[in-house]
């Protein structure tokens, strides 16, 4: 390159928001990956200390409000890759360590670059790190932002699970949770009902029965039951939202989070067609526009309930759940209307 032309694209302004080949070099992030994680510098790596995860955790993503441009830096070394998920255990790992995955992962996808591969060459040890996120999704904690920030990242997570079907990594651990098993949160007379309708989910309902093992109940019924729980912790933190005064930003956004998450699980036909009826009976829908949130200016975004509703009782799902024509579902919603 000419001396004019170096100098002509050094003049080139920087894209807002866009991190600097200086900047990066100067950053103590680019230090420590030097030290325990960069591809460049293996030979004079030091031990891994799982006390950085926590630093790094609470400094660069907590004390930081999940800043994006602090996130983008870990990314951008090659954190999730060569350091957070060789060194990740299941049943060992904190929750910094988890939640640092979590938010690896995140930026990947808003950055729509390659997700899963780094994880398919240990699919058991994807099984638990996504048992644990589906852990602290349900798990009672107090309303903060804090901890708002954080059940939103790891829904984000579930999410981009459940989109990315296609993906058997990301299929093996979803379908279980949206199988027919999952009838059996219902009530037994809103099952009957559900049942009688279409008598070919009957006989796979009887066989689900007998195969079921004693041993393995507990799991069962936790992975049966965990949309419905996740469901209800929603709507707890959705009341929680006064119809006037101070409002949590970070509520706000977790609950148009939580919704766009449910019009995505309506969207995907491979699990609208049981979590349909289950969502419409923990009266979702329903609570949403009763809710304080829809009515107040800070609840913009959170409108898209009616797209939800929508998409619950249109016709193409309604058939698509209980298997009937489309032509019965038509007349059944113009009878309705």
């Amino acid at each position: 390159m000419s001396p004019a032309e170096e100098t002509q694209s050094q003049d080139k302004p920087v894209p807002k928001g866009a991190i600097t080949v200086s900047q990066i070099n100067a950053d103590e992030i680019t230090f420590l990956a030097n030290r325990y994680w960069a591809p460049d510098t293996v030979s004079s790596h030091e031990p891994y200390n799982p006390q950085v995860i926590e630093d790094i955790y609470r400094k660069e993503i907590c004390d930081s409000r999940h800043s994006l441009r602090r996130i983008m830096m870990l990314e951008f070394s090659q954190y999730l890759e060569n350091f957070l998920w060789p060194n990740f255990d299941g049943g060992k790992s904190s929750r910094a360590h988890l939640m640092s995955i979590v938010a690896m992962v995140n930026e990947k996808f808003r950055e729509k670059v390659e997700v899963w591969k780094v994880f398919e060459d240990n699919p058991v040890r994807f099984a638990e790190f996504f048992q644990r996120v589906l852990e602290a999704c349900i798990e009672e904690r107090a309303v903060t932002p804090a901890a708002m920030r954080e059940q939103t990242a790891l829904l984000v997570l579930v999410n981009h699970c459940f989109n990315s079907m296609e993906v058997e990594l990301c299929r093996n651990q979803a379908k279980r949770l949206v199988s027919l098993a999952m009838w059996s949160c219902l009530q037994p007379k809103r099952r009957e009902q559900e049942l009688n309708q279409t008598p070919q989910w009957r006989k796979f309902w009887k066989k689900l029965q007998k195969r079921e093992k004693t041993e393995q109940m507990a799991k069962l019924r936790w992975e049966r039951h965990f949309l419905q729980n996740l469901m209800v912790k929603f709507i707890n933190i959705l009341e929680t939202i006064p119809a006037e005064g101070p409002i949590c930003e970070e509520t706000v956004r977790y609950c148009e989070r939580f919704v766009e998450f449910l019009i995505d699980l309506e969207a995907l036909l491979p699990t609208r067609r049981f979590f349909n009826t289950v969502m419409d009976d923990c009266h979702v829908v329903v609570r949403c526009s009763l809710s304080s949130l829809v009515r107040r200016e800070e609840g913009n975004l959170f409108a898209q309930v009616g797209l939800l509703k929508h998409s619950s009782y249109s016709p193409s799902s309604l058939a698509i759940s209980h298997n009937i024509p489309s032509s019965k579902i038509l007349k059944i919603s113009d009878t309705n209307v």
